[in-house]
């Protein structure tokens, strides 16, 4: 896996990154930091995979166990160290499972593989972070 990230120095403090895969990520700083808010920051982009990488991971389970999944949303909140540097410290995520049928046990299930086995990203962030779960069902 790779990526090249170049500053944007008419930009102030944004970044793109292209992605080995060739997609372009735009990032940028806070203003306090000399950023102009016109992307995420890159702290948050991190955040963001790893809700992605586990949203994956959870309806790829349910997929495979022939689920009739239809939507997977997942509310990530994370809390940052105070002082340099700022590593999250605690990330909290609760996935809104919506399908038809779908039993509370196979989605527990999904997160639990997910968090415990295959997400990379939570899984190295819990190097840092107190990471913990919930989840919901909406018939639909």
């Amino acid at each position: 896996m790779e990526c090249t990230v170049n500053w944007l120095p008419a930009s102030g403090m944004a970044f793109s990154a292209e992605t080995g895969s060739g997609h372009l990520l735009t990032m940028d700083g806070a203003p306090d930091g000399g950023g102009r808010d016109l992307a995420p920051r890159p702290m948050e982009t991190v955040l963001a995979g790893t809700g992605g990488c586990t949203a994956y991971d959870v309806v790829l389970i349910l997929k495979r166990g022939r689920h009739d999944v239809r939507g997977c949303q997942v509310q990530v909140k994370a809390d940052r160290a105070e002082v340099d540097p700022k590593v999250f410290t605690k990330i909290h995520m609760h996935f809104v499972v919506t399908g038809k049928g779908v039993p509370e046990a196979a989605v527990a299930r999904a997160v639990q593989m997910s968090h415990d086995k295959y997400c990379s990203a939570s899984i190295m962030l819990a190097k840092t972070a107190e990471i913990s779960t919930s989840f919901e069902v909406v018939e639909g």
